[in-house]
C-alpha cells in the first residue's frame, strides 16, 4: 500500500533532531514541475532557532507520524533561497489558482496530496479541490475531501522562476481554445499574464484564442499590445474576426495596424469592414473551396485538401462556377467523399443554390440556413461571383442573446480513458444499422 500524507498534516508536525529534541518546524515542501509528471520533492523550508534554511530531501528521515526527524545534526543555517525551477507548494500552489483542464474551470487547492514512490522519493499525487462550505453566507473550512490526480490539473504559480522547467503548455495543450478564452476571461490579472505567455507560445493557438475572446476583453488586450504585435495577431485570425477586433480599436490604432497587416490579410480586412456588421457580407468569411464547374470529384478533393488553412466549418460545402466566375451549383463534402473520383461534378452538384447579398440582415439570413438546413451559405454580388460564405458558426454567434452567453455551460459527458478502448476484444462495426436494427426490433 501507497504511503501517503497531507501537505496540510506535514506542516503542523514538529521537526526533531536525532535526540528527538523539538528544533523547529516545516514551513513548505519544495518541488520541481517537469513536464506532465508527478512532482518530485526535492527539499523542504523549514524554521530552526529562527532562521528560515533549506533541508534537503536526504536529510528528512520519514514523513509520517507524529514527527519529521532529522537524519543529521549538522544543518546549514544559511538563510534559505529560492532556487531556480524550485516550486514551493504552500506559497505557490496553496495560495494560486489551478486550471481544471477537464473542466476547463480556475478552482483553487485546498490541499495537496504526497505520496512515496517505489523509488523512496516522495512526490505530488492528488489534490484536494473541495468546495469550502458556507453557513448562513459565511464561507468556512469542513467539507468531506475531494482527492483529484495532480495530471488533471495546471498550476498558475504567478512567478517565472519556474516556467522554462515547467514548459509554456503542458496540459493547457489539451484544452479547446474556447475554453482557454473563457478561463482568460475569468483570471486575475496576473494568472491572465501568465495564461496570455503560455498561448504566445504557439502563435497559431493564439490567434485562435483571440478569435473566441469576448469583444471588449479582445480590444483591451490588442490596445495594451504595440501596432506590430496587434497585426501579428490579427494576421493569423480569420479576416472576419480580424475586421472586428479591427473596428473596436480606437480610432488612431486602426490604420496603422491596418497598414502592418500581410496584403492578403489587409485586403480582405478592407473589404469585410466596408459592410454592415449585422449583414451577410459583415459576418461572411472570406475563405471557400470554389472550383469549375466542369471539374471531377477528384478534382474538388484535391482542392479540399489544399485549403489546409481554411476552418474545416468552411469545407463543408464546395462551390461550382462558370466560365465567367459566376455561382453554378454547390456540393457537399460528404457527397464528394462518397462518390467515384472520376465523376463530373454536374451530376452531383445541387443547381440553382440558396444565396444571399450582402446586404441580407443576419436573422434572415439565420431563417434561410434554418429553412434549408444548410451548415453554409454562398455571399453574392450582383453579377452572382461569390464574395464569401456564411457558415453555422457565424450565423450562431450574430443571433443568439447576450444573456444566453452569461449562462452556465452544459456539463460534458465523460468520455473513456485511452487504455479502455483497447480493453475489450470487440471491433466496431462501421455498417450502417437499419431502422429495425437501430431500434432493436424488426423494421416496420
Amino acid at each position: 500500500m501507497t504511503t501517503s500524507v497531507l501537505l496540510s498534516d506535514l506542516l503542523a508536525l514538529p521537526l526533531v533532531d536525532t535526540r528527538g529534541d523539538q528544533v523547529g518546524s516545516l514551513v513548505d515542501v519544495i518541488v520541481r514541475i517537469v513536464g506532465d509528471g508527478y512532482p518530485p520533492v526535492t527539499g523542504f523550508a523549514a524554521t530552526v532557532a529562527g532562521r528560515e534554511v533549506f533541508l534537503p530531501r536526504d536529510q528528512i528521515g520519514t514523513l509520517t507520524g507524529d514527527r519529521i526527524e532529522l537524519r543529521s545534526a549538522v544543518l546549514d543555517v544559511r538563510r534559505f533561497t529560492r532556487r531556480e525551477g524550485e516550486v514551493l507548494l504552500k506559497a505557490d500552489v496553496l495560495k494560486h489558482r489551478m486550471i481544471d483542464v477537464d473542466e476547463a474551470r480556475l478552482l483553487q487547492a485546498r490541499d495537496v496530496g504526497l505520496a512515496e514512490g517505489a523509488d523512496g522519493i516522495w512526490e505530488v499525487r492528488w489534490v484536494d479541490t473541495r468546495r469550502p462550505t458556507r453557513f448562513f453566507g459565511l464561507i468556512g473550512g469542513g467539507g468531506t475531501a475531494v482527492e483529484e490526480d495532480w495530471k488533471d490539473f495546471e498550476p498558475l504559480l504567478g512567478h517565472d522562476s519556474s516556467a522554462g522547467f515547467r514548459g509554456r503548455f503542458g496540459r493547457v495543450s489539451r484544452m479547446k481554445p474556447a475554453q482557454i478564452a473563457d478561463l482568460i476571461e475569468e483570471a486575475s490579472g496576473q494568472e491572465e499574464t501568465e495564461l496570455l505567455a503560455t498561448v504566445k507560445a504557439d502563435p497559431e493557438l493564439e490567434a485562435d484564442v483571440f478569435e473566441e475572446l469576448e469583444p471588449d476583453q479582445l480590444t483591451r488586450l490588442l490596445s495594451a499590445r504595440s501596432d506590430e504585435e496587434a497585426a501579428d495577431v490579427l494576421s493569423r485570425m480569420r479576416a472576419d474576426d480580424a475586421a472586428d477586433a479591427i473596428a473596436d480599436l480606437p480610432q488612431d490604432r486602426r490604420r496603422p495596424v491596418l497598414d502592418l497587416l500581410p496584403v492578403g490579410q489587409r485586403t480582405k480586412v478592407l473589404t469585410l469592414l466596408g459592410f454592415n456588421p449585422a449583414s451577410a457580407g459583415g459576418l461572411m468569411g472570406m475563405d471557400f473551396v470554389e472550383v469549375d464547374k466542369r471539374a471531377t470529384v477528384a478534382d474538388a478533393l484535391a482542392a479540399v485538401r489544399a485549403a489546409v488553412g481554411l476552418q474545416p466549418e468552411a469545407l463543408t460545402t464546395i462551390y461550382t462556377k462558370t466560365k465567367k466566375g459566376r455561382l453554378h451549383a454547390t456540393v457537399r463534402l460528404s457527397t464528394l467523399v462518397q462518390s467515384e473520383p472520376e465523376t463530373v461534378l454536374t451530376e452531383l452538384a445541387e443547381v440553382d443554390p440558396v444565396c444571399v447579398e450582402v446586404s441580407t440582415d443576419a436573422v434572415d439570413v439565420a431563417l434561410l440556413m434554418s429553412d434549408f438546413n444548410l451548415t453554409a451559405i454562398p455571399v453574392v454580388d450582383a453579377d452572382l461571383h461569390v464574395l464569401g460564405i456564411v457558415t453555422f458558426d457565424d450565423i450562431l454567434e450574430a443571433t443568439i442573446p447576450d444573456d444566453w452567453r452569461r449562462r452556465e455551460p452544459a456539463t460534458r459527458p465523460d468520455l473513456p480513458d485511452e487504455d479502455e478502448d483497447s480493453a475489450g476484444d470487440s471491433v466496431i462495426d462501421a455498417t450502417p444499422l437499419s431502422d429495425g436494427d437501430a431500434s432493436g426490433g424488426p423494421a416496420t
